[in-house]
């Protein structure tokens, strides 16, 4: 009585069905090997992305027939780990379509034996990562326009991590403070280089950004290597990761020390001045367009016996 060994044959045989359909529909391009090397699987994915149909594939020799000269031998050596028993998971590598287009494969390779367990080939499952390695390619070039970006602003650029200390210093921060990036880098921003009188509300601004408060136009002082001071005026970002957590803090800023130094002087003018006029040996009057007086000096004062406080804001004529 064979029914038994009858229906175990049919069972095994819908199985087989089964998994060639499997193969041939999956959403992966998946090829097979035998231990010559040569092409004995071809699913309908790897016809679709390479352009070489089942029919022209199958009995070719993978490698000589449809690698690059430069990727051929570290396909051939993940392959031949494969005929020794020995898989590779994630191996990257280029296939090259019929119209001579690249597509990046991400492969895991596994051996294939016989029903007595002998090495008989070698089957690769694959997975189409061109558009991925674009992705990526693009993500380095922009990474890479924004590191030139900010190492060659017109402006001093810094960063520090959740911790406080520098991860982030560019050319202009370098030529104002005099401190090379290798000599601020991992060092804690506000106990090293904020003076004492400033540390307090520099380290609040920097905590705000930390919490993801922004702040803007925000002036401290900075002081050289040697000791010279630098007015800055500051922007504080908070710094974020793919995923949206805080990492640090990015602070765009502008030297403003040649702006103080004349808002200084002008303050200095003016005030020179207004102790020129209140002290004129004649009196000076000033009015505004309205008739109204806005200056009185003292000989002003003298001369009519009216107070600056009596005449101030009142019409000079009537």
């Amino acid at each position: 009585d064979i029914t038994e060994r009858k229906e175990a044959e049919a069972e095994l045989e819908r199985m087989a069905q089964d998994l060639r359909l499997l193969i041939d529909t999956a959403n992966a391009p998946i090829f097979g090997i035998d231990k010559d090397g040569n092409v004995n699987e071809w699913n309908n994915k790897a016809a679709e992305i390479t352009k070489y149909t089942q029919e022209s594939v199958m009995g070719r020799n993978l490698v000589d027939d449809f690698i690059r000269q430069e990727y051929k031998t570290a396909v051939r050596r993940a392959l031949a780990n494969g005929l020794r028993g020995e898989e590779t998971s994630n191996f990257e590598f280029p296939l090259f379509t019929r119209d001579q287009e690249r597509v990046d494969i991400l492969l895991n390779c596994t051996t294939r034996r016989d029903a007595s367990g002998q090495i008989v080939g070698v089957v690769g499952v694959g997975q189409d990562i061109t558009e991925r390695k674009q992705a990526e390619a693009e993500l380095e070039r922009v990474a890479t326009d924004l590191r030139t970006l900010i190492d060659t602003a017109n402006a001093p650029i810094f960063g520090i991590d959740k911790y406080g200390l520098v991860n982030e210093w560019n050319n202009m921060a370098r030529d104002i403070t005099e401190y090379s990036k290798e000599e601020v880098m991992g060092r804690n921003l506000v106990e090293e280089f904020i003076t004492g009188k400033y540390r307090k509300s520099v380290k609040r601004v920097l905590d705000n950004a930390l919490r993801g408060q922004v702040t803007t136009n925000f002036e401290f002082p900075l002081f050289t290597k040697h000791h010279a001071r630098v007015d800055v005026l500051l922007n504080a970002t908070t710094r974020r990761d793919v995923q949206g957590n805080i990492v640090g803090v990015v602070g765009v800023g502008q030297d403003i020390t040649e702006r103080k130094k004349a808002e200084l002087e002008l303050e200095r003018v003016a005030k020179d001045l207004r102790t020129l006029i209140n002290t004129a040996n004649a009196p000076i009057f000033g009015i505004d367009k309205d008739g109204l007086v806005n200056e009185w000096n003292n000989k002003s004062a003298e001369i009519t016996k009216f107070s600056q406080a009596e005449v101030m804001g009142k019409n000079l004529v009537d």
